[in-house]
């Protein structure tokens, strides 16, 4: 009989590991996580820019179907691969950096589609003002993490915003396009 339990715990030790998430704490993973800005210039091209410094956590329940998310990044931070380019965004004009120098999403509305992750809903707090914005999932997994020897958990995430909702106005005058469209990318670990 023991022989037999041994077995079979060892022939469920797979199956444990692909396990859906269950409620729990994890830190977000700076090698892992990104967001990303796209923006229209004049319809001839597309500026592109992502945020280096960032931080914060994510609570999920796959089962009760529930989650959280607040993160974290800094404006100095902003780095679209030209200096001149990024210094212009930390000014008043855009970013304002040094008057606000963290952007914020917090969230606390996971949307499912059957078992799936379907969006997140939350509020994006840029320059001061703090305004909802939903992302949609086009994917969501929780898996066990080899290299980091916990659970991981993470997803690619789109929104578009109209970004004169915050006062960045900059641009629209002459032809800036307001909607900005936002890819954010999350993995964090189990705590």
């Amino acid at each position: 009989m023991r022989k037999l339990l041994t077995v079979a715990a060892a022939a469920a030790l797979p199956l444990l590991a692909t396990a859906p998430a269950q409620a729990a704490t994890y830190a977000i993973d700076p090698a892992h996580t990104f967001t990303m800005f796209e923006i229209g210039h004049f319809g001839a091209s597309v500026n592109r820019g992502r945020f280096d410094e960032k931080s914060g956590t994510v609570e999920f329940d796959q089962r009760r179907k529930t989650g959280k998310i607040d993160i974290t990044f800094k404006s100095a931070s902003i780095n679209t691969g030209t200096k001149a380019f990024d210094d212009h965004l930390k000014t008043d004009d855009l970013f304002a950096a040094d008057k606000h120098p963290d952007i914020r999403f917090v969230s606390d509305k996971f949307i499912f589609d059957g078992d799936k992750v379907k969006a997140v809903s939350g509020k994006l707090t840029l320059l001061g003002q703090t305004h909802p914005v939903t992302f949609n999932a086009n994917q969501f997994n929780c898996y066990p993490n080899p290299m980091a020897n916990t659970e991981a958990c993470g997803g690619d995430f789109v929104a578009e915003i109209d970004r004169t909702q915050w006062g960045m106005n900059y641009g629209v005058d002459f032809g800036m396009p307001k909607t900005v469209r936002i890819l954010a990318t999350i993995e964090a670990f189990k705590q």
